[in-house]
Formats: C-alpha cells, sequence, structure tokens
C-alpha cells in the first residue's frame, strides 16, 4: 500500500465523523443562508478542526458560494473538503515522506514527544522501514527516566535483529548520545535513532536535556541532529499544536509523526 493510500485509510474516521456528519446535515437543507453556515461552523469546531480552521473554513464558503452562486446545499459538502484541505497543505507543496539522509556518514534521527503518545513503536516502525531499505539502523535509548523505556527498546532491537545502546535508569541521557554516535559512526551505520524522555510538565528540564544532548551529538557528527521527529498522538487533537509549540521551542522539528489515526476522527 502506498504512502497517501495509507493516509486516504488512516483518515476514513475522519471523514465518517466530520465530512459524514456534514453531509447528512447538507442532504437536509433545503437553502443557502446564514444558519446553515453556522450549523457548518459548529461540526467543525466539536470535531476538533480548531477554532481558527473552522471559522476561516467557513467564511471562505460563504464567499465561494456567494462568488460561484452556489444554490444547492448538496455542493457545499466538496467545498468544504477542498477548503480543509488547503487549509492543512498549501498547493503544490511536496510532502517529504522520508528521513533525508546524509550525504556521508551516519544519518542521526532524533525522536521526541510526551510520553504515551507511541515513541517507542514509531522508532521500531522507523527502523524496520529502513532496514527493509538495506540500511544498517542503531537505536540509542536515550530516555533513561521513564520506567520500562530501556526495556520497551531493547524488545523491539531483538525483534528487529538491530544494534542498540543502553545505559543504567536515570543515567545521563547525553552521555548515551555521545557512546551511541561514536558506535554509529566506527560502525559505518547508516541511520541512528535516539529516543528521547518526553517530560513535557517540566519545560525547562526538558529544554535543558535536550540541548545538552544536540551539543554532544555535535561534537562527535557535526550535523547531528539531521532530523527531529515530533510524534503526536491522533487523540490529542487540537492540543497537538500546543505540544508542537512547545518542542519547536527546544528543538528544530524537521517532521511530524501522528500515531492512532485509525481510532479517532482528532488526527
Amino acid at each position: 500500500m502506498g504512502f497517501f493510500s495509507k493516509i486516504k485509510e488512516g483518515l476514513k474516521k475522519t471523514r465518517d465523523a466530520v465530512i459524514g456528519h456534514i453531509d447528512n446535515m447538507l442532504c437536509s437543507a433545503t437553502v443557502i443562508d446564514e444558519d446553515l453556515f453556522d450549523e457548518l461552523e459548529e461540526i467543525l469546531i466539536e470535531a476538533d478542526v480548531g477554532v481558527e480552521l473552522s471559522l476561516r473554513t467557513i467564511d471562505e464558503a460563504r464567499k465561494e458560494a456567494r462568488i460561484n452562486k452556489i444554490d444547492e446545499p448538496s455542493k457545499i459538502n466538496e467545498l468544504i473538503i477542498d477548503l480543509l484541505f488547503e487549509g492543512y497543505v498549501s498547493k503544490g507543496e511536496v510532502v517529504q515522506a522520508d528521513v533525508r539522509f546524509a550525504e556521508e556518514g551516519p544519518t542521526v534521527l532524533l525522536v521526541v514527544g510526551v510520553n504515551g503518545v507511541g515513541k517507542t513503536t514509531t522508532i521500531a516502525k522507523l527502523a524496520k522501514r529502513y532496514i527493509d531499505q538495506g540500511k544498517k539502523v542503531l537505536l540509542v535509548a536515550a530516555d533513561t527516566f521513564r520506567a520500562g523505556a530501556k526495556e520497551q527498546l531493547e524488545v523491539w532491537a531483538s525483534r528487529l535483529g538491530v544494534d542498540i545502546v543502553t545505559g543504567l535508569d536515570n543515567s545521563d541521557p547525553s552521555s548515551l548520545c555521545y557512546d551511541g554516535l561514536v558506535k554509529g559512526k566506527n560502525g559505518n551505520y547508516d541511520l541512528i535513532i535516539v529516543d528521547t524522555a518526553g517530560r513535557l510538565h517540566n519545560k525547562a528540564n526538558l529544554m535543558a536535556e535536550l540541548g545538552k544532548m544536540k551539543r554532544v551529538m555535535a561534537k562527535v557528527i557535526p550535523d547531528a541532529p539531521h532530523e527531529s521527529f515530533l510524534i503526536i498522538d491522533a487523540n490529542t487533537g487540537q492540543n497537538g499544536v500546543e505540544q508542537a509549540k512547545v518542542f519547536k521551542e527546544v528543538t528544530d522539528l524537521s517532521g511530524i509523526v501522528i500515531t492512532k489515526m485509525d481510532g479517532t476522527s482528532k488526527g
């Protein structure tokens, strides 16, 4: 299954919950008026699309309906789908769905996100993806604070048949990063995936910790980390935007992975 096919399948619940609701409402409507647009606006906001995007989408729909003289409620549905898509992805923008590998030496991928969003599983999926492409992958268990984090990653490393660098619980994650990148560099690995702690409730500690990790990485591999992926649980909904803002202050995010898309319409 291709990348965009997986996106389409994953968004089925969103379509059923949001667009399906809109479609049902429009089928029973007889005229296009302000009450109709107010109701559409309410549906989008309740679906956790986000207040700003919902207001902008309905405002654009009003203008489009007036300019193009749309007088059939059933035609509004397709218009809203197009406007929502344009709101999320700019016209002509290319979606980069792959790690961008360094021209020389190992590529370092830093994985961040709050606890419980699925970082460990995502790391395993990313490792499997690139193992299947013939890449030599190394995992670094730098989340030394969450109980069981190291053990979970060790299980996945064993299943995938990849090497992993671990340390003692509550040990310095920066030291682990140093050891991991030295091993990755000397062992001619293609990809080094670094797990991190997700203590968002203490942003000061999080910023200090990730900042130190990045400085240590750069001493071993000057451009590391080459990529920083933020993992967000789809059930978080619009609050995921706030998480992204916080982590953006901490590290230069280059990508976002949304997990558990098949279980909620909030993604």
